[in-house]
C-alpha cells in the first residue's frame, strides 16, 4: 500500500517466483522491483552452448490505474505499461549478465484511493527456444512459421498441452490483436491443466487455443495436433501439424532412432 509509503520514496522488491501477481494500493512514490527468478539450468548452459535468456511477460489488469511502469534494463527506461493500459501482455527478454528491474512510478493525482496498479508477471528461462512463442509482442519472428520436423518432435514432448482433434471455429480479437481457435478434441495426449472439458458432441471435450492474430489462422478440415504452452492461465499454440503429416515425421524419427521421447501413435 502506498499509505506506508513516504512521499517520493522508492520501496525496493525482488521477484523470484516463476509467476504470481503485484497488487499497489493508492500508488505514492514509486516500487522498484528486481527481476531475479530461480530458474533450473538449460541444455545450453550445461552443454557450455550460448546463454541461455531470461523471458518475463507483464499483464495488467483492466483497473490498472494510478502508475505507470517501466523497465529498468543497465539503467535506461523503456515504458512498458502507460496508465490505464489495455489489458494486454507486454513481453520482453534479457541475458541472465545484464541489471534488469521493472520500476513502476505512481502518477499525481489528487484522489488516490480510487486507484490500484495491479499486474500478473510470468518470468522464464526457456520461451525463446520453444518454436512459437506466447505472445505477439515478443516479436514477429518466428510466431506464425510453420514448426520444422525437428520442432514438431520436440513440441510432443515438452509442451504445456498436446490435443488430437479438429478446428470448430476461429473468432478474432481485434483489441487484444488474438485469434481463438475453438477445438473439439479426439484424444487429450496432454494437458497440465483442464483446458479442455467435456461441453461439445458425446466424448468430445472442447477448448480453445489462441495465436496472434497476424499469423492469420482460418478454420480448415482434418485432424490436427495440437501442441502449445499456457500463458496467463490461456492455451497458446504453438505447433499444429496435420495428424497424418506427423505420423509420418514420428514413424521416420523412430526408424533412424531419432525420436526425442516415445509418443502413441495410431
Amino acid at each position: 500500500s502506498g499509505l506506508s509509503q513516504e512521499a517520493g520514496s522508492v520501496e525496493q522488491l525482488s521477484l523470484h517466483c516463476a509467476e504470481g501477481s503485484l497488487e499497489w494500493l493508492y500508488p505514492t512514490g514509486a516500487l522498484r522491483l528486481r527481476l531475479a527468478p530461480r530458474l533450473p539450468p538449460t541444455s545450453a548452459a550445461v552443454k557450455g552452448g550460448s546463454p541461455p535468456h531470461v523471458t518475463a511477460c507483464i499483464k495488467p489488469t483492466g483497473t490498472f490505474r494510478g502508475a505507470q511502469l517501466y523497465l529498468e534494463r543497465e539503467g535506461v527506461l523503456e515504458l512498458l505499461l502507460p496508465e490505464a493500459p489495455r489489458p494486454r501482455a507486454r513481453c520482453f527478454s534479457w541475458l541472465p549478465q545484464e541489471k534488469v528491474a521493472l520500476f513502476l512510478q505512481a502518477t499525481p493525482h489528487p484522489d488516490i484511493s480510487r486507484r490500484i496498479a495491479a499486474f500478473r508477471y510470468e518470468l522464464r528461462g526457456d520461451w525463446l527456444a520453444r518454436p512459437a512463442l506466447p505472445a505477439a509482442s515478443l516479436g514477429a519472428e518466428g510466431a506464425c512459421r510453420p514448426c520444422n520436423d525437428t520442432e514438431i518432435l520436440m513440441a510432443i514432448c515438452t509442451s504445456d498441452f498436446v490435443i488430437r482433434g479438429s478446428i470448430r471455429s476461429v473468432s478474432n480479437d481485434a483489441e487484444l490483436q488474438e485469434s481463438i481457435i475453438g477445438v473439439s478434441a479426439t484424444r487429450i495426449h496432454r494437458q497440465k491443466f483442464p483446458l479442455f472439458q467435456a461441453g461439445g458432441r458425446p466424448g468430445r471435450p472442447v477448448g480453445s487455443i489462441r495465436t496472434p492474430l497476424r499469423c492469420g489462422v482460418k478454420p480448415g478440415p482434418g485432424t490436427f495436433l495440437f501442441t502449445g504452452w499456457l500463458h496467463f492461465g490461456e492455451a497458446w499454440l504453438s505447433c499444429a501439424p496435420r495428424y497424418r503429416d506427423f505420423q509420418r515425421i514420428y514413424e521416420g524419427a523412430q526408424r533412424t532412432r531419432q525420436n526425442p521421447c516415445e509418443f502413441p501413435v495410431d
